[in-house]
């Protein structure tokens, strides 16, 4: 059943990679693609041999929020572990554009819990590159829910955009996305 769950897993993120693109870009798909660019360049992965997630994370100040968060949820040696983790990497600026306090309230320790499922919700188990992904795909993620890939306009998690794929880390892959998802309430 682990396998299957994988191969879906590595389906989900082909089809999503795989219909994004023709020649022709907007600007904004221009600055996505500028930021997307940063945000590889800052990444130690990107110059060295590849690192755990958190420790990959740690170097990428854009990612300083989500490992404040992961911190707080107690899960930095989770992710430090073997893994493999696909990771949806939320920015600063996803975080940012949270409702004000939102992300103030999730970081008390009383919140601990439903912090650590937002941020489970963000990671599925394997190994899920951008070439594995489909239009449409469904992707079971650690904390229970699906999330939905689409491919329409450039790879999408719950219409949060991709916007840095692929960035390999020692125990799994990291895509950037630009907003943060929360799982469905039931």
């Amino acid at each position: 059943m682990k396998k299957l769950n994988h191969l879906f897993a590595f389906g989900l993120i082909f089809a999503i990679f795989s219909c994004g693109g023709g020649e022709s870009k907007t600007v904004d798909e221009s600055e996505e693609m500028s930021s997307a660019e940063e945000i590889v360049e800052e990444t130690p992965a990107a110059k060295e041999a590849p690192q755990d997630i958190v420790a990959l994370a740690m170097g990428t100040e854009s990612l300083s929020t989500l490992v404040q968060a992961v911190k707080a949820a107690g899960l930095v040696e989770t992710l430090q572990g073997e893994g493999p983790f696909t990771v949806f990497a939320p920015t600063n600026e996803a975080f940012a554009a949270l409702p004000k306090g939102t992300l103030e309230d999730l970081l008390k320790p009383e919140n601990k819990e439903k912090l650590a499922s937002i941020l489970t919700y963000h990671v599925v188990a394997g190994n899920v590159k951008s070439t594995d992904l489909s239009d449409g795909m469904k992707a079971k993620t650690v904390n229970g829910k699906e999330v939905t890939i689409t491919t329409a306009d450039g790879a999408k998690v719950n219409g949060a955009n991709v916007v840095s794929a692929d960035i390999e880390a020692s125990n799994g892959i990291v895509h950037v996305i630009d907003a943060v998802i929360l799982p469905p309430s039931k």
